[in-house]
């Protein structure tokens, strides 16, 4: 293969060499460099990026030969020995970088949280909602693009050494890897952080609530199509149901990739249990609510969603549905 490559003249025709003789797809590579929005920041400072991501596929081979052409030019001299270290380091590195965008991606989602938690509506307040959103995603995805570089950094690492690379005390967590190594400390400490946000999540949440005698599925998959187009990292809260609408909801919210708050009832209340669960969805600030139509409890939470100005929508049953409900019970 490095034959074939110094026979070649240009950059891009070595990956497109790389793309013809490789068995293996670059699905990797081509996931982590795709553009996640119009637009995004790496610094809240940052004027907002409208230019492209980097190309997948020469990408993939640049990581590729920074770290096989250090053997390759230290093999067979007397620096041979230290070969494998620098290459570790330059696995190591982009571990670090890695690691610290995850970090200013998490502190900036808290963040965002915080904004949509306080919005008062005005316009001033829109403005900041909407650049730390674009930090957000400009954060992510950059972590994603340098951390999907660092794994296949790595497995050149281990085709060169025949060891695996791994980084001292610390966790590899890319959602590219096919393997990873989990510290304790960090097991328990991401254990921890899914418990707060079950209860304070840093997502925009909308909050949906419906009857359980209904089958029209598309209607309310279409209504929640529509919020996440508006709300596109929307957390979605739910009166936890196993039938009917929060079932249709939960199904809705697995095939989209939403992350599902499901509120259940406290037992201990007795017949204000579906109360005092609404209002601890209302405790959430939604940004925005879908009631269909139900029982008392969804004529409740219409009225307090309708009450605090939260942006809603209520959805009625089909007609057909509401006649074979009238004909049962007046059979």
């Amino acid at each position: 293969m490095t034959t074939m490559f110094r026979s070649t003249r240009s950059f891009t025709e070595i990956a497109d060499l790389l793309a013809q003789e490789s068995g293996e797809p670059i699905d990797s590579y081509a996931a982590a460099f795709t553009e996640t929005s119009a637009t995004v920041r790496l610094a809240a400072t940052d004027d907002a990026i409208t230019s492209d991501m980097p190309d997948a596929l020469q990408m993939q081979l640049g990581v590729e030969l920074l770290v096989t052409t250090l053997f390759d030019l230290l093999r067979d001299t007397r620096l041979e020995a230290v070969a494998e270290r620098l290459a570790w380091g330059v696995v190591h590195s982009f571990h670090k970088v890695s690691q610290q965008l995850e970090g200013e991606a998490d502190r900036a989602a808290k963040t965002l949280g915080e904004r949509v938690r306080e919005n008062d509506g005005s316009e001033i307040s829109t403005i900041e909602i909407e650049e730390m959103q674009t930090l957000c995603h400009g954060l992510d995805e950059a972590q994603e693009a340098v951390a999907c570089m660092r794994d296949h950094a790595a497995q050149m690492f281990h085709a060169e050494t025949g060891r695996p690379w791994s980084a001292p005390r610390a966790t590899l967590t890319s959602s590219k890897r096919t393997a990873s190594v989990i510290a304790a400390h960090d097991f328990l400490a991401a254990r921890r952080q899914r418990r707060i946000e079950a209860k304070a999540p840093t997502g925009p949440v909308v909050i949906f609530s419906g009857g359980q005698e209904w089958e029209d599925h598309a209607r309310i998959w279409a209504l929640l199509d529509q919020a996440k187009a508006r709300i596109p990292a929307m957390v979605l809260a739910t009166t936890a149901q196993e039938k009917g609408c929060d079932a249709i909801a939960a199904a809705w919210a697995a095939r989209s990739g939403v992350k599902l708050i499901a509120f259940t009832l406290n037992r201990k209340l007795g017949q204000r249990a579906g109360f005092a669960r609404n209002e601890e969805l209302l405790k959430l600030k939604p940004v925005e609510a879908i009631v269909c139509e139900g029982s008392g409890l969804q004529s409740h939470l219409a009225r307090m969603v309708r009450d605090a100005g939260i942006p809603r929508h209520f959805l009625l049953k089909a007609k057909q549905q509401r006649d074979e409900r009238a004909a049962r019970a007046a059979a």
